[in-house]
């Protein structure tokens, strides 16, 4: 994304924001969370009824247009004086515009905002391998790949041939090695990517299935 754009992100996603500000110049992005209980509330307002589950693009960039722009413009006071009492009243009023606007911007997001279905069971394996290092709990894990907890360590175990919390454990500490091997990356430069929660934490774990600190190894 590039000044001014604007990305509508689908639920039951894990991903990442790096921010990267143009050379003395202020940077500011503006997320906005369209919880469900709301969207629930608009459909029911606007009878809006959805037949089908969504089968489109999990991301989309929004055309900028003036009535978007000025909406963006109006909310700045709300995130500068988040401790005035008008906030929780006048912000749920203006979320509630923001997804007017987008349906106007764009009619075919109707689809995309009201389809309430439960995500189906999707590959474990690949989605496993592709978001190892998010450091979530296993419950959620288990929501965005569709299942319940005892249905996704069934499937787990038969996949990795261990639990969760183990196989997590493994592969990020195997991909630690890799980066700090053959990538000659530091310790605290991967440590938060990798989904540990401090660098003594990553630091003890290392040292117990490698024998020595990630400090200490060597090629």
């Amino acid at each position: 994304m590039s000044r001014g754009q604007m990305l509508l992100m689908r639920k039951n996603q894990l991903g990442e924001i790096t921010k990267t500000p143009l050379e003395n110049e202020d940077y500011q992005t503006i997320v906005i969370s369209l919880q469900e209980d709301l969207l629930r509330q608009i459909a029911l307002e606007e009878q809006i009824e959805i037949g089908q589950k969504y089968a489109g693009p999990s991301n989309i960039l929004i055309p900028e247009n003036d009535f978007l722009a000025a909406f963006f413009q109006s909310i700045i006071p709300y995130i500068r004086h988040p401790e005035e009492k008008i906030i929780n009243t006048l912000g749920l009023l203006k979320v509630k515009e923001v997804v007017y606007l987008l349906l106007n911007t764009m009619p075919q997001l109707k689809e995309f905002l009201f389809d309430f279905s439960e995500p189906y069971k999707i590959d474990l394996e690949k989605f496993m391998l592709n978001n190892f290092h998010y450091n979530i709990p296993i419950e959620k894990f288990a929501g965005l790949t569709g299942r319940s907890l005892a249905s996704f360590k069934r499937d787990f175990h038969k996949i990795f041939g261990m639990a969760p919390r183990h196989w997590l454990q493994e592969r990020r500490l195997a991909e630690a090695r890799h980066l700090i091997e053959r990538k000659n990356k530091k310790p605290s430069a991967i440590y938060l990517d990798l989904g540990f929660e401090s660098l003594s934490h990553f630091s003890h774990a290392f040292k117990k299935k490698f024998g020595k600190a990630p400090t200490e190894w060597v090629l």
